[in-house]
């Protein structure tokens, strides 16, 4: 039997969901893991239409989950390539957009980019602030339950203050809006209530997420493991093929980049 907690959570996310998209088409950042399949799930419920669009060079690990969840899903989905011919190109529109030269920050956000780009519809809804706010980083393990919610906090603020602005900056210029259920004040205060405790090596982090997914008739997503955006897609493995063959670093191919887009 689930938890009352569980319970709670469930009806505060699909509550989220509903608000933001009931009636609308919606575009779903999706990498086939578990946070972005329980709002994919939840908007199939409630939007007008949903399609999915996974970003990510051919054979990626979220390619191939994004193909397997969609079919398991019954949600229309897409590919997004990204490769040698079309990245570097991505990564410098993106600089220019947000005038951001954070290897990590750039890396991390460009299957948003790309989504952002490609996709039909206005409104592209994902799962940002999950990690944040249920353990999900492999960095909270065996972190005591004080260092684990500081280190959540931290995580949040950085979320809210420059990643936020990131993604607006670049969905904002290609007529796009970002939507983040995780955020919604109702699921952040009941996600506040639900002990996270300390978590360890074999534990499969964001427990309370994957008994939503069992809840919502997803139990396949709740097994899903997590994988970084940047290695999931495979733009980290590009990046870095595409700076040795400049004898570069990443850190050096993305400064030089910057100082050839926004250097003034």
């Amino acid at each position: 039997m689930a938890s009352e907690s569980s319970v709670s959570l469930t009806r505060a996310i699909e509550g989220s969901v509903r608000r933001m998209v009931e009636g609308r088409r919606v575009a779903v950042a999706f990498s086939g893991g578990l946070d972005c399949s329980i709002v994919a799930s939840l908007s199939k419920r409630h939007a007008d239409s949903v399609t999915l669009y996974t970003v990510g060079v051919d054979g990626a690990y979220d390619v191939q989950m994004g193909r397997q969840m969609s079919e398991v899903m019954g949600i229309p989905w897409e590919h997004i390539r990204i490769s040698e011919e079309n990245l570097l190109g991505g990564v410098a529109e993106m600089m220019r957009i947000t005038r951001t030269a954070s290897p990590v920050t750039l890396s991390f956000e460009i299957p948003l980019f790309f989504v952002s780009k490609n996709c039909r519809e206005g409104l592209i809804i994902g799962g940002q602030g999950a990690d944040e706010l249920f353990g999900g980083y492999s960095k909270y393990i065996g972190l005591s339950e004080e260092d684990l919610r500081d280190s959540m906090r931290e995580d949040m603020a950085r979320l809210l203050t420059e990643t936020l602005d990131h993604e607006s900056k670049v969905s904002c210029s290609f007529g796009k809006k970002v939507l983040y259920p995780y955020l919604d004040e109702d699921v952040v205060r009941v996600a506040g209530q639900t002990s996270v405790g300390r978590i360890s090596p074999t534990d499969a982090r964001k427990g309370s997420l994957r008994e939503v997914a069992v809840l919502i008739g997803e139990s396949e997503a709740a097994a899903k493991k997590k994988k970084a955006a940047q290695y999931g897609s495979g733009s980290m493995f590009l990046l870095r093929r595409i700076a040795r063959s400049e004898g570069l670093t990443v850190n050096g191919l993305i400064t030089k980049i910057y100082d050839c887009e926004c250097r003034d």
